[in-house]
Formats: structure tokens, sequence, C-alpha cells
């Protein structure tokens, strides 16, 4: 057959279109191939095969301790870190050692519950009410088994640093179950919360958790902080002027002593010579408290403490007690404040 020429024309170029089609679709895919590799992630994912589940050893008994924790606040570190997963396990394990037969992953698993959003004191008084939950019902059970479970009682000042916060629930299960005899089945519970006050002191400080106490049942707990004055343990002796502190910082304000301090000069006045600063500046602090209402008490207490014969370590207790006013430019404080000029810096 013969085709005119027109015809071979055509299909020459019909046959030459086709064969750049097929080209230029040949390159596009090695070019979206190239794309692949160019963009793919480096280095590439290699497919592992699915990890064992973890298996979680069931907690051991161990002797008592107290999470690691700086000495001082951390700049930027809020201190609600300290209440934490490490924290609860660990007063966990510290409670099986003293109860074998409590509860501690459920213990845990609940403490942890919610805990995230939570501020410091909120996280403490969540953990406190998971204490609640599984220790027995009876609160003296239940506060004898944290007492049991309490590391050694400290003797120097300021030796747990920051750690000693890990307590701080335990100060808020005295606080809020040691009053009431319907959680200590009927009974009265408040020898047994006295008790735990001054053991949770030496570890800690009971001057929050005390402060209830001295609210619904004054008479009673200030009877036995007389009884405390004179205990050879100085965190003992400061929580007789630290927890009976009008204004106590974090603390609840306690309205009558606002009103009317006279119930705890006495302790003043017997403390204010104690051979340890850590009490003596407590003793400060709470004379300044009840010069912010009471100038005239603070201040005649001052000067009469003056007059006979002070110590360095005395006029130390004046000065700082007066500051506050002194700060602001009163007449008397400044006064004060010179008349109890140090001869040397108070010893510890």
């Amino acid at each position: 057959m013969v085709l005119s020429h027109s015809l071979c024309v055509k299909a020459t170029k019909y046959r030459n279109a086709h064969r750049l089609e097929k080209r230029e679709l040949t390159s596009f895919r090695v070019n979206v191939s190239c794309m692949r590799y160019i963009f793919s992630p480096w280095p590439p994912k290699v497919r592992s095969p699915p990890a064992a589940p973890l298996i979680k050893k069931p907690m051991q008994p161990r002797p008592p301790t107290v999470p690691l924790a700086p000495n001082a606040i951390q700049k930027g570190t809020p201190l609600k870190v300290l209440m934490n997963r490490e924290s609860i396990e660990c007063l966990a394990q510290n409670i099986l050692y003293a109860h074998k037969t409590f509860p501690a992953e459920a213990f845990c698993k609940h403490a942890l519950t919610n805990l995230e959003p939570l501020e410091l004191m909120q996280r403490a008084q969540h953990i406190a009410k998971s204490l609640r939950e599984f220790l027995p019902g009876n609160y003296q059970q239940a506060v004898s088994i944290l007492i049991d479970s309490f590391t050694p009682a400290e003797t120097e000042v300021g030796s747990l640093g920051l750690a000693g916060f890990f307590y701080m629930p335990h100060s808020f299960f005295i606080a809020d179950f040691g009053l009431d005899p319907s959680y200590n089945d009927g009974d009265d519970p408040f020898d047994v919360s006295m008790q735990a006050l001054r053991e949770l002191t030496m570890r800690f400080t009971a001057e929050f958790a005390i402060r209830p106490f001295l609210i619904h049942q004054q008479a009673r707990t200030l009877m036995q902080i007389s009884k405390w004055l004179s205990d050879p343990n100085p965190h003992v002796r400061r929580l007789c002027s630290e927890g009976t502190r009008p204004k106590l910082p974090w603390g609840k304000r306690i309205q009558s002593f606002v009103a009317n301090p006279q119930p705890t000069l006495p302790i003043l006045e017997y403390l204010k010579n104690d051979e340890s600063l850590y009490v003596r500046r407590s003793v400060a602090n709470h004379l300044g408290d009840i010069a912010k209402d009471h100038p005239e008490i603070a201040f005649s207490t001052c000067e009469r403490w003056l007059q006979a014969n002070a110590s360095d370590e005395l006029k130390w207790v004046v000065r700082h007690a007066v500051r506050y006013h002194a700060k602001k430019g009163d007449a008397r404080a400044l006064e004060i404040r010179s008349r109890a000029k140090l001869n040397q810096s108070p010893t510890q």
C-alpha cells in the first residue's frame, strides 16, 4: 500500500510526539522519586520490633529516708516540685517499712491523680487526704504509723534544707484529722496529736499544724507548749514561739492573739535568752508581729529587756523586733535600736 506524502509526514510527527511524551513521563517519574528521596526524613526510619511491656516491681520495705533536695530555694524553680512522684513513692515506702500491709501502689496512684495543677500547699493537703484514704481509719493508729515511718530526729538547725518539705503532707494530716474525735472512733485525739507535732517539728516544722489547735483548743495547747519550753531540742523550743506567732507567714492567723497578745508574752520572756539563734530569731519575729498591731506592748517589752544589762544576743533580738517601725522612721523604735547597738555579732 502506497501512502501519500502528506500521510507519511503526519505519521512521522505522531510517532515522534509519542516518543517525546513517553520520555517526559519517564523523566517526571524519576523526578518525583528524587523528590521523595530528598524530602524524606533522615536517617530513614527503621521499624523495630515492639518493646516488651515494662513490669514494675512491687515496692519493697526499706529504712525511712527523704528525697534529695537543694539546701535553699532555687531561682526559677517553684517549691511545688518538691511534692512529686518521687516524694510520693518515697513516702509510700517509708510507711511500708512501718506498716507491712500498707497498699503502697494504690496510695501512689491515688496521690498522683490530679496532682499536677496544684500548688505546694494544695499538693501537700491532697497527699494528706490520700493518706487518710489508705491508712487505718482510726486516727491514733494512722498517726502512730506515720511517726514510726519518720527518719531520725534532727538536732542540727537546717540540716535537711528543702528536703524537710517532704513532711508537709504529714503536717496537714495532723492538722486536718487530729482535732475531731470522729476520726478517732470517738476518743479525744489531742494527746496523740501533741506527741505527733513534737516528733514532726524535729524533722520539718509543726508551726502550721499546731495553729488549728491554738484556735480551737487554745488553753490546752498553751499548757502543752509551756512544757516544751525547756525541751532539749531547739526545733521544739522554736515551735513554742513560731507556732504561736499571731501573723505567721503562710499560716492561719490566730485572731485572738492578733487582738490580744498577752497569752504569748510569757513564751517570749522564757525564750529571749535561748542558747540557739534559731530560737531567738523566732522570738524577734514574734515580737515584731506584735509590734505591728500593738507597738506600745512591743516597745515596752524591748525597753524592759534592755534595762537588765542585756547581752549582745538579746540586743540583737530587740533590734530585729522593732526593725519594721524603725524603717518607717518611728522615733521610739529608732531610739530602741540605738540603745541596742551590738558590741559583737550574736552567736549561734
